[in-house]
């Protein structure tokens, strides 16, 4: 998901049908799946099959972007009906004689992209000319809101903290800036308010409501609480961690005293969903940690995986419902590891189907068994750790598919299409449509 014209206008987003056209239904060639790696002759051509999607939008930024997350909104839980509507943050990666910002996006209008499939309904040009007349009605919407930000963003997480949207913004300065986005979310309601809002150049004017400057280098690593509201970790590429905790003044007290444990760059954090105390980090030191941050920062650390994979870890995820953490590295290979028996040091589960850096994993907020994991091989790839190998299935594959057989039979679905993907989100309102968002840095 990249976002076009950042000059605050309502602007459109497109369906990827009209970008890359439809398929010729009257072909008579099988499709195939195509398994990246693999090579293509010279008059060979990929085509998404967009029958695989429900949904399937895409917008595009100016400028390029390493992180975004999904704002949550009042517009109720578990929404079964379309239109729907995300909330977005993302932030900015421009070339130094460009400005950076963090942007606040409302994507609405969001139509199916497939149709509902009826045995029993017959299609004739009468239903085709209704197609078309609804067709500009069912365009997706997009309207952005910038906040200018001071450096790159390395990093961008959300929060809800009592009425009140927040960012957290990791700059490539070496500060953490936490914003308050309400003015931005009620900008984009509107297209009048959006317009007072460029005209009064609120973007250049809006200010974090709390700076931390204590980092000795910058990061990436960066985590909201979802138990303790307005509780914050940050991580920095010198080997430091900082706990945050949020005052009545509406500002932070951050301890000065870092964590004692990890010898590298911390790449990740994850607080416990369900412990208010008990955090867990990853790092290119090759361990993950899990800290009780009751304890002072020297005895902190309870539990310590090193070696869990054979290079950096880039990523990790802490599942809502069970005591499973996944991790994703440097080495394509993506572990699950059961807290209850951490101490073994040895995954439950390995998979090795990433051909490049695991650079984003996340589990399912509703599904235990479910998880979504990209990286730099161009890839997002769904799996269900449910799943067990179909041999009734593997009899009706063609000879020409025998290398689907190969594949883990846990991987339910492969996204392409995108390229350098650095971060994937499940939007958690939406969960019963499996709503996935993902960013490539382009």
């Amino acid at each position: 998901m990249d976002v076009d014209n950042f000059d605050g206008e309502e602007v459109e987003m497109r369906d990827d049908d009209e970008e890359s056209g439809s398929e010729d239904e009257d072909s008579k060639e099988p499709k195939q799946v195509y398994l990246p790696g693999k090579p293509l002759d010279e008059d060979e051509e990929l085509v998404c099959d967009e029958a695989a999607y429900v949904m399937l939008h895409q917008a595009h930024t100016g400028a390029p972007c390493l992180s975004f997350d999904i704002i949550r909104d009042e517009l109720g839980d578990a929404r079964e009906t379309f239109p729907l509507t995300s909330y977005v943050v993302a932030g900015t990666q421009a070339a130094r004689t460009h400005v950076n910002s963090v942007v606040v996006m409302k994507m609405s209008n969001l139509h199916r992209t497939s149709k509902e499939k009826d045995e029993d309904e017959e299609t004739d040009s009468s239903e085709d000319e209704d197609e078309e007349d609804e067709a500009e009605d069912k365009k997706p919407q997009l309207s952005c809101a910038l906040v200018r930000h001071q450096g790159c963003v390395n990093r961008i997480r959300s929060a809800k903290i009592g009425n009140s949207s927040f960012a957290a913004s990791w700059s490539e300065l070496g500060r953490v800036n936490i914003w308050c986005l309400d003015a931005q979310l009620e900008a984009v309601e509107d297209a009048d308010l959006l317009q007072k809002y460029e005209k009064d150049n609120i973007s250049e004017n809006t200010k974090p409501v709390y700076t931390f400057s204590g980092h000795q280098k910058e990061g990436f690593a960066l985590d909201w609480s979802l138990v303790t509201p307005g509780v914050l970790a940050t991580g920095d590429c010198r080997r430091d961690i900082h706990i945050w905790s949020p005052l009545e003044d509406g500002s932070w007290k951050v301890d000065q005293r870092p964590f004692v444990g990890h010898t590298d760059s911390v790449e990740d954090l994850q607080w416990s969903p369900n412990e208010k105390s008990v955090l867990a980090s990853c790092s290119v030191d090759k361990s993950i940690r899990i800290w009780d941050c009751r304890a002072s920062p020297q005895k902190a650390c309870m539990l310590t995986c090193e070696n869990s994979h054979e290079s950096d870890v880039n990523v990790i995820s802490w599942n809502r419902n069970e005591p499973f953490i996944v991790s994703g590295g440097d080495d394509g290979v993506l572990h699950i590891w059961d807290l209850r028996h951490f101490q073994s040091k040895r995954p439950i589960a390995t998979f090795k189907h990433h051909t490049n850096h695991v650079t984003t994993v996340e589990w399912h907020p509703t599904d235990s068994t479910v998880f979504a994991s990209g990286g730099a091989d161009d890839q997002i790839a769904i799996w269900d750790l449910a799943m067990e190998k179909d041999t009734d299935l593997d009899e009706k594959i063609s000879k020409n598919q025998e290398d689907l057989n190969n594949l883990p039979p846990q991987l339910l679905f492969i996204h392409q299409g995108q390229q350098d993907i650095k971060e994937l989100h499940w939007h958690p309102q939406m969960q019963f449509f499996d709503v996935l968002l993902s960013l490539m840095y382009k």
